[in-house]
């Protein structure tokens, strides 16, 4: 099982840091900390006058992006909102000719309906004397 050297070169840079310091300061420990904060404070000013210009950009390309997308939705449901319309007005000339079927096949059997009852009838009034 092999250990993980990460704890080993990460101690062995803070060290080196440590003695870039010291020697720069000439063996000072009050002056080496002076330079560590003075060069800790000017790497911090450097990133925060780089981040709010990124983030303004981030900003600009969120709105971009929403925009692009927004767009897209409603063409989406344009679509979607067109296809509706053509399924329904479909279905409903299904429907109407589906109720217009429907009521010839009633017309064609209330008129078989009615020819057989009239047979029926003259054939009843047959029986007593009739036509």
């Amino acid at each position: 099982m092999s250990k993980s050297r990460l704890p080993l070169f990460l101690g062995v840079a803070g060290v080196s840091g440590v003695g870039y310091y010291l020697y720069s300061a000439g063996g000072d420990t009050k002056v080496a900390q002076k330079k560590a904060e003075a060069d800790a404070h000017r790497v911090s000013a450097q990133f925060k006058s780089e981040l709010p210009g990124r983030g303004e950009q981030a900003k600009k390309d969120a709105e971009k992006y929403g925009a692009e997308a927004g767009a897209k939705v409603d063409s989406a449901l344009g679509k979607s909102e067109s296809e509706l319309k053509k399924a329904a007005a479909e279905a409903e000339a299904y429907a109407k000719d589906a109720k217009a079927a429907a009521l010839k096949k009633v017309d064609e059997f209330d008129k078989k309906v009615e020819t057989e009852a009239s047979k029926a009838k003259t054939g009843i009034s047959s029986w007593f004397g009739g036509k």
